[in-house]
């Protein structure tokens, strides 16, 4: 795909993120699209957030677990770009008429006290650059029209990134056994779904020596105090308006997060 149609796909997915719209699915118009030419839209999406005023404060990784691959039907992971535009705090109330298609998705997050530069990074050198882990909410929502996507689509929609929100319990990984604590997902007050850390790719840290090692290979560094979502330990959550969510993780603590307001579409 040539430089002018990874700006104008690029420039169309920002659009559609800053008023609230989606688009058709870009596979659907680009048959030929691969996944680098997805890539460089992402980048090109995210440029733009950034000249408009943000920032990236780190990454994040998707299509992690069996219950969101087999509901996106996606079955490889991916990765984007985390902004400082996306940052919601614990307690903070998240408005849903700021969002598409909002769904949720419970997982840990990790934040580096060492740069990761791969390739050749292991999941002992993921904990050992490690400030903490905590766990964390990421909102997903595609611009994409009724979550019609293919691998490439979320890629280019910048791997669905909405917003993420991280609890203000914090951890020692060295100290946890981050891939058999058990997590709890609960919704208005009812149990939604259990899991255990080793859902995504065996263990979060394998995940995120994964994308150390793929961002590795294309000339990028996982930073110092970056934050790293790791992936999805739970299903998808669907979310409306006066929905509470909580996820616990066992030996760790927990992150609530309160959503008031409509979703756009």
């Amino acid at each position: 795909m040539n430089d002018e149609k990874i700006a104008q796909y690029g420039d169309e997915l920002y659009n559609a993120w800053h008023a609230c719209r989606t688009v058709a699915p870009l596979l659907q118009r680009e048959p030929e699209i691969t996944i680098d030419d997805a890539y460089r839209i992402q980048l090109r999406m995210v440029e733009c957030r950034v000249q408009a005023g943000e920032r990236i404060v780190g990454k994040k990784i998707g299509v992690t677990s069996k219950p969101v691959q087999d509901f996106l039907g996606v079955y490889q992971p991916d990765f984007g770009q985390l902004t400082s535009g996306m940052i919601y705090q614990e307690g903070e109330t998240i408005d849903l008429g700021k969002l598409i298609q909002p769904k949720a998705e419970a997982e840990l997050a990790f934040v580096l006290k060492r740069d990761l530069i791969g390739p050749g990074i292991t999941a002992m050198d993921v904990i050992s650059a490690t400030d903490y882990v905590a766990p964390c909410f990421e909102i997903v929502d595609s611009r994409i029209t009724d979550w019609k996507i293919k691998i490439q689509d979320t890629v280019a929609d910048n791997a669905s990134c909405g917003v993420f929100v991280i609890g203000n319990a914090h951890g020692d990984p060295r100290k946890l056994d981050i891939a058999l604590a058990g997590m709890v997902l609960e919704k208005n007050g009812e149990l939604f779904s259990t899991s255990v850390g080793a859902a995504v790719q065996g263990s979060p840290a394998n995940a995120v020596a994964w994308l150390a090692n793929t961002l590795g290979a294309l000339g990028i560094p996982l930073r110092a105090g970056e934050v790293i979502l790791s992936g999805s330990q739970s299903a998808l959550v669907p979310i409306v308006d006066g929905d509470e969510l909580v996820c616990s993780i066992g030996g760790l603590g927990s992150c609530r997060v309160k959503f008031a307001g409509r979703s756009a579409v």
